[in-house]
């Protein structure tokens, strides 16, 4: 494993989140100078610390594999996108409506919108990151979360997550995002999550693992746009 190749995603990761060389260090359970000399590409790291550190910085261990660092502030702009389209929205189907919509756009442009990874759970493929992202939006008093009567979780935009920028979003990809949306409203979280089962990327993923951008190459998008 290269020490340059996760050097810099890991000090990226980091600071996007506002986490000190200290905190990181204490929890991976080695010195500051150690770790520092990890963001420095001049000491390896163990797979051990490796899967601390990734829990800890909330991305995945092939993010960091692969050198890549996802667009978070963008992914949650994209969150706020549907929230501001919808009164509410099951927290369940929104994670599928943002699955669409980086599936969607690498489709034609053979790169995600947000450069998230998608990992196969119960519920079909989420974000690793999504469920972080979300808790920091509501702490941040962006978004608000109420629970109905059946256990559900409803997520909509405060005023303030009203008013927040999108200007990581293009056009083209806020056209898409309008598109997903109106595919799938109205259309409940269980039909949602029983036709991500049903897409390759899911069905050739094993549990837990991250599915294929390429393989939803093979799909055909005007199902889900």
């Amino acid at each position: 494993m290269s020490r340059n190749k996760y050097a810099a995603v890991i000090r990226a990761a980091r600071t996007k989140r506002g986490i000190s060389q200290s905190d990181v260090a204490e929890k991976i359970g080695i010195s500051r100078p150690s770790y520092i000399a990890i963001e420095q590409g001049k000491r390896d790291i163990t797979l051990k610390e490796f899967e601390k550190l990734s829990s800890f910085l909330g991305v995945s261990l092939q993010e960091l594999e692969k050198g890549e660092s996802p667009d978070y502030e963008k992914y949650k702009q994209m969150i706020l996108a549907f929230l501001r389209l919808n009164k509410n929205m099951p927290k369940t189907k929104l994670a599928k409506l943002l699955y669409f919509a980086d599936f969607g756009w690498y489709y034609s442009n053979l790169e995600s919108m947000s450069g998230m990874q998608y990992r196969k759970i119960q519920y079909g493929p989420v974000a690793d990151a999504y469920f972080r992202l979300i808790d920091e939006m509501f702490d941040a008093g962006e978004i608000s979360m109420e629970q109905t009567e059946n256990g559900a979780m409803l997520v909509s935009a405060t005023r303030s997550g009203i008013k927040s920028s999108s200007s990581l979003i293009s056009a083209e990809e806020a056209k898409l995002i309008g598109k997903i949306n109106e595919k799938w409203k109205g259309r409940r979280t269980a039909d949602t999550v029983a036709f991500t089962h049903k897409q390759m990327p899911y069905m050739f993923a094993e549990d837990n693992d991250i599915v294929s951008y390429d393989i939803f190459t093979q799909e055909n998008p005007d199902e889900i746009y």
